[in-house]
């Protein structure tokens, strides 16, 4: 696999540290409020990436922090009059949610800013000893010049930042570019003890310091969006580095920017939605399948139009799905005969027919190999839906157009798009809805109808289902049923 690598600027061949085993930190959320679209991109990206990982036969540790202690926090508990406690927990539980809704797998580690302090401590402890920290009336600073490969992943110049222009100046610091590894308590804000008295931590550090704990000095994979590069990783590197004395992370993977109706998405210009609003109008699959949609390190944009056309066109793998499904069930029920069908392939077929599953056989591996090089193409995530929707419309010409029954070459099919969708995580454990009783009966009454040749009857049932969102189409296996 070959990952583009920030650090280094051009696309890598992929070896973890450990043969066999992948290491990967990636940015979570500052859990004050629901996560917004924006956010949303990374999970669902790195969370790609680490199923693929696993699929290629990698063990992944994946570390993904929740940052429940910084100003924002601070502002929205005294906002709302709760404690800063009270409102991780609330928007923690929410995150499940959500993450839940769009298929994102939970991390190995949800580790919290709060619950590692006294790692943070230590760090920075090392830091101070070895020279590269300096307090000032109960802040620490990280001193920038002393780090000497500090902008290597931003590829900003010390002297260029030192104007001022892209930093606030803080009289308390040496240079503009130090930033803060321990803020000294503020009056109403929560505290720790420290050396250096009671205070908390600034936010760069949690993720150094929680990499180290769970993961160790050097981990394989650290990702985040392109917004994280300067300064957030930047300073983790240099934090990392210079207490460890060796590198912090090999790949330094990032997402591009989202942009909302093509324009970039603030408060401000109001066009800044929280996923829990997308879902009032799509579904959480079809905002994960336009996540996918494009190259992870392209700029996308957001707009209704464009989530309808990925709602169409996961609709198109959906509804492959459900006729392979319906046929299936209607192969089984048409044989006289308990033989499992692969047996019966094996066994009883002529030789034309073993060589049409033969050729069927290499058609889908054709398919699987476009997948499967996609993405181990930088994580081509788009060119791998290109080969899924190859692989749906090789099914329904082959299969689904032609009523065919044969129960090994659908059961091939199925599994081969459930392996492939399954790495994107696009699952379909909702496709094959049950009808509930009242519809099953009105569906009953339709055939009995046109049994008795009640041909108005039948078209008045059909009529009432379709107003209850139930289209009907019949075909030579039975009555195929499909919610619109």
């Amino acid at each position: 696999m070959r990952l583009y690598n920030t650090l280094s600027r051009k696309k890598e061949e992929f070896k973890p540290v450990t043969e066999g085993q992948v290491k990967m930190y990636s940015c979570g959320p500052t859990v004050y409020n629901y996560f917004h679209v924006g956010n949303a991109r990374p999970f669902i990206i790195f969370d790609t990436l680490r199923r693929y990982l696993e699929y290629s036969g990698y063990k992944v540790d994946y570390v993904q922090n929740f940052t429940d202690i910084d100003d924002k926090m601070i502002n929205k508990a005294n906002e709302l009059e709760i404690t800063i406690k009270e409102l991780a927990d609330k928007f923690i539980e929410e995150y499940y949610k959500d993450a839940k809704g769009l298929g994102i797998k939970e991390a190995t580690l949800h580790p919290k800013a709060t619950e590692n302090i006294d790692a943070i401590i230590d760090l920075i402890k090392t830091l101070q000893d070895k020279g590269y920290a300096y307090e000032a009336e109960g802040d620490v600073y990280f001193s920038t010049k002393k780090f000497e490969q500090y902008g290597k992943l931003s590829h900003y110049k010390l002297d260029e930042l030192e104007s001022g222009v892209r930093v606030a100046i803080d009289e308390r610091k040496k240079e503009a570019v130090d930033f803060a590894l321990w803020k000294a308590q503020k009056t109403g804000e929560p505290a720790w003890d420290s050396p250096w008295g009671k205070g908390r931590p600034g936010w760069h550090i949690e993720c150094s310091a929680m990499a180290n704990k769970y993961l160790g000095e050097t981990i394989d994979i650290h990702s985040g969006g392109l917004d994280l590069i300067f300064p957030h990783h930047e300073n983790e590197i240099a934090q990392s580095e210079a207490a460890n004395g060796k590198p912090f992370a090999n790949y330094w993977i990032h997402n591009g920017f989202i942009n909302v109706d093509n324009e970039k998405m603030s408060k401000s210009a109001g066009n800044f939605f929280t996923v829990r609003d997308i879902v009032n109008k799509f579904d959480y699959d079809v905002i994960r399948f336009f996540m996918l949609s494009a190259h992870y390190r392209s700029p996308i944009n957001f707009s209704d139009t464009l989530l309808e056309a990925a709602q169409n066109g996961l609709e198109r793998i959906k509804e492959c799905k459900k006729s392979l499904e319906f046929l299936k069930k209607h192969a089984i029920s048409s044989r006289n005969n308990k033989t499992h069908a692969i047996e019966e392939a094996n066994v009883s077929t002529t030789s034309d027919k073993q060589a049409t599953y033969q050729d069927f056989i290499d058609k889908l591996e054709i398919y699987k190999n476009k997948f499967i090089n996609s993405m181990e193409d930088d994580l081509n995530t788009a060119d791998a839906i290109a080969a899924i929707f190859e692989l749906v419309k090789e099914i329904n010409i082959t299969l689904i157009s032609t009523s065919a029954k044969d129960i090994y070459m659908l059961e091939l099919a199925e599994n081969l798009l459930i392996e492939l969708t399954g790495v994107l995580g696009i699952l379909f454990e909702n496709v094959e809805q049950g009808l509930d009783s009242t519809i099953e009966e009105l569906i009953e009454q339709r055939q009995q109808a046109r049994k008795n040749k009640s041909w108005a009857e039948a078209d008045k049932i059909r009529d009432q289902l379709k107003e209850m969102g139930i289209e009907l189409q019949d075909t030579p296996q039975g009555i195929k049923w499909t919610r619109r």
